[in-house]
């Protein structure tokens, strides 16, 4: 993220010596619970009786999703919920096809939505019969209460809000705009190299069930698979959780070919609100940064959790060998730098979000 320097994260912890393989679930959790079991164990405590709100902010594409659903996988996913509300919006344009549905969607409209267009008027918007008006906030603030109210009491993280500069101010009071608990809140800052967005992008693939994001380059599951008939190498899902855990083919996301400046507007929109977030004061903040210079990674990471890029070749038995190389690039700054894997910004998220939480 532009203009603003981020602190390290130090998760080199004194005592863990163990290499863990972090794309494998089971290690993963070990690793967690070795280098961050007093914190996980208390917010799982917390969790018990209380919730929060999290507004994740930072570039499109910048792990978002992926850190809180290893957040979720070390804390314990019946408690905690990640939200996109692009995700929510994409949701409803279906339900509005169902009948049912639509009823159901209409009427809690007419229940809790407060704002300066019709009804009609915002589900045509969503449909796409009206290309000229743009969603209103209002209405995304009833969705966004509507699929809390689905989800029941559970903490959340709000992925895609506020999205602008006209939301933020709706953003310092969400809380009481949706008539939610008195949760405490806090920002959740992430920061990574565009080089890295880039990349990520143009070799991210996504479960088809579950839709949990890897990287056949830069983020392997722990299986892989050789397509013969085309002629490609790719990912089997590993979220425990899924349905396909174990033989959902992992797929590319539509226009991620393009790389990152098929969404250089989103980017910079997203990089105008966090900056003028980060001076707010009377909100707690969370820093997550996903890369650091080269020659400060002995001091503050294991090498293990640095992200590797990975190649893949057919053995003679028709086994698939995998070949781990370094990966260095670019900051925004331009030095040389490490990007981390997901799961060591992840623990600097449990942490963190432990310390906000005063446990």
């Amino acid at each position: 993220m532009k203009e603003f320097s981020f602190p390290i994260f130090k998760t080199k912890t004194e005592g863990v010596s163990q290499k863990f393989m972090l794309e494998d679930p089971v290690e993963r959790r070990k690793y967690f619970e070795a280098k961050a079991g007093s914190e996980i164990e208390k917010l799982r405590e917390y969790l018990r009786t209380n919730t929060f709100i999290g507004f994740l902010l930072g570039p499109k594409n910048s792990g978002k999703g992926t850190y809180t659903k290893l957040f979720m996988e070390a804390v314990g996913e019946d408690r905690v919920a990640h939200i996109s509300v692009g995700d929510i919006v994409r949701s409803v344009h279906k339900n509005l096809k169902d009948e049912y549905q639509k009823n159901e969607l209409i009427n809690f409209l007419k229940r809790r939505y407060r704002g300066f267009i019709t009804i009609e008027k915002a589900i045509d918007v969503i449909l796409g019969r009206d290309t000229k008006t743009l969603l209103p906030t209002e209405i995304i603030l009833a969705l966004v209460e509507r699929e809390i109210d689905r989800l029941g009491r559970k903490a959340i993280f709000i992925d895609g809000f506020p999205r602008n500069l006209d939301q933020v101010s709706y953003a310092l009071y969400f809380r009481a705009l949706i008539g939610y608990r008195d949760d405490p809140d806090f920002f959740v800052f992430i920061d990574v190299p565009e080089n890295v967005i880039d990349e990520r992008m143009k070799t991210r693939v996504v479960c088809p069930e579950c839709h949990s994001p890897r990287n056949i380059r830069l983020l392997r599951t722990k299986e892989i698979g050789f397509d013969s008939e085309a002629g490609q190498f790719f990912l089997v899902c590993d979220n425990p959780s899924c349905h396909g855990y174990g033989k959902s083919r992992m797929v590319p996301k539509e226009g991620d070919e393009l790389g990152i400046e098929a969404i250089r507007d989103r980017i910079e929109a997203d990089v105008a609100v966090a900056k003028t977030l980060m001076n707010l004061e009377g909100v707690p903040k969370v820093f997550l940064r996903n890369s650091l210079p080269v020659n400060a990674a002995k001091e503050y990471v294991d090498g293990y959790e640095i992200t590797p890029a990975y190649r893949y070749e057919l053995e003679g038995s028709g086994g698939i060998r995998v070949i781990e190389e370094p990966w260095t690039v670019k900051d925004d700054e331009g030095q040389e730098a490490f990007s981390l894997l997901p799961a060591p910004v992840a623990l600097a998220l449990i942490k963190q979000t432990a310390q906000v939480l005063n446990l």
